[in-house]
């Protein structure tokens, strides 16, 4: 099965300041979608919204604070459902190395394509939010293409 995978450094002196941005309501909604509620808690669900062009719903599976996040897509398009999305940590001299995979895709469509590039610009939403205090969530994250 196909993944998609990605790494960023963010300039941090603690992973357990990256792992606050990805295991809170209030950390998600500041680099994702604004439009982010539901229970991030161990078993909970969250719930993500992007307007017209639908959203996702992840249930929570692990939370290691300052190591690792991971969610199952409970409800989304039908290539996202039963796959998975992790978030490794680890500091690395000045900066919080995020190692991201989105595993489990049956196959490479195209929009795993798209969705890849996606991931890519919120994950860089992700660093400026770290970075310099301002992420790029939707509705203002950088449109792509015409899936948005």
């Amino acid at each position: 099965m196909p993944d998609i995978l990605h790494r960023v450094g963010i300039k941090s002196s603690s992973p357990t300041i990256v792992y606050n941005a990805l295991a809170t309501i209030e950390g998600l909604s500041a680099w994702w979608t604004n439009d982010t509620t539901g229970d991030s808690k161990s078993d909970g669900v969250i719930a993500f919204r992007f307007g017209p062009a639908g959203g996702f719903d992840m249930k929570v599976l692990e939370l290691v604070p300052g190591r690792r996040v991971s969610w199952l897509v409970v409800y989304g398009p039908a290539e996202w459902i039963g796959t998975k999305v992790h978030f490794d940590l680890k500091q690395e001299d000045d900066y919080a190395i995020v190692l991201f995979k989105h595993e489990g895709w049956k196959e490479p469509v195209e929009f795993m394509h798209h969705c890849s590039t996606k991931w890519a610009t919120f994950l860089l939403s992700l660093k400026a939010l770290l970075e310099t205090g301002k992420g790029a969530p939707h509705p203002d994250d950088v449109m792509i293409d015409n899936w948005k």
